[in-house]
């Protein structure tokens, strides 16, 4: 089956060796989702995040993680026996999965590290020449998810058909948000699907970011209300604050090298006039 990554690998069409990482890794997340699904792992819990902007709804970056989000509040949620379907499922394309990682019992997250190092052996690569260095991805699942999130179920087609349960766009936007404003450390990657949220003419869960806001970060138990100008006043403040040049950094090792160009405008007035266009979007 290694030849069914090989052939999906050629097809990134790949001119550099962080495209070529990123392709492998971006693969490695979808058979992970495949196993995922075999697994049963979507009857109760819904990808949300970057990655699944990038996968199910066609984000023009790469992502690192998979993030995950229960259906419903479950303390006991034990994320290891779905990793047991897929591992077994990942060695059937090649793979030869390690799991590390150890839940913190006051954390809400669940998190484990699958690590490989085989299948970089296996493919017939042009750009990546060290092969010591692991693919990693990390998979993190909230057990204690905030409310009004809207759910929806979308459809893969690698490593064959299958069907998962996702956030829906609304509630994808409302989540990115939330990270925008009460994550202590600001990633470019964020700020790029911020504007593709906003190129699409996405509209806002507000319900569900303001349950995500009175659950974790800076206005937690505070019970605030979130209206739109009250949004457009807090991202302002972000925006003016920000190191642009640190956020254009983080951003370049997951675009492809044509879209470096476009970062370029990235500064404050050019965000300002961006939330100023979601607003309108949202009155």
């Amino acid at each position: 089956m290694k030849d069914v990554i090989q052939e999906k690998l050629k097809s990134y069409r790949c001119t550099t060796r962080d495209d070529e990482e990123n392709a492998i890794k971006e693969i490695t997340q979808e058979v992970t989702l495949y196993g995922l699904a075999k697994a049963g792992f979507f009857k109760n819990v819904f990808f949300q995040g970057g990655t699944c902007l990038r996968i199910v709804h066609g984000l023009d970056r790469f992502s690192e993680d998979l993030d995950f989000v229960l259906r419903n509040y479950d303390p006991e949620f034990d994320l290891q026996p779905y990793l047991k379907t897929v591992i077994e499922t990942m060695n059937v394309y090649g793979y030869k999965i390690e799991v590390s990682g150890i839940d913190k019992a006051d954390s809400n997250i669940k998190k484990r590290f699958l690590k490989d190092e085989s299948i970089k052996k296996l493919l017939s690569l042009k750009h990546v020449q060290d092969l010591r260095k692991k693919i990693q991805i990390k998979v993190e699942v909230d057990i204690n998810p905030p409310i009004d999130a809207k759910n929806e179920i979308n459809y893969l087609d690698f490593p064959t058909d299958f069907m998962i349960t996702t956030h829906d766009i609304p509630s994808l936007f409302a989540g990115k948000c939330h990270a925008l404003l009460c994550k202590n450390y600001i990633k470019g990657r964020d700020w790029y699907d911020y504007l593709w949220f906003i190129s699409k003419g996405s509209t806002i869960n507000l319900l569900m970011l303001q349950g995500a806001i009175n659950q974790l970060g800076p206005w937690k138990g505070k019970k605030q209300l979130v209206t739109a100008s009250w949004l457009k006043e807090q991202l302002e403040l972000k925006i003016v604050n920000i190191n642009w040049e640190d956020i254009r950094r983080d951003i370049a090792k997951f675009l492809k090298p044509d879209k470096n160009e476009i970062i370029k405008l990235w500064n404050k007035d050019f965000f300002i006039q961006k939330t100023h266009k979601l607003i309108r979007l949202l009155d």
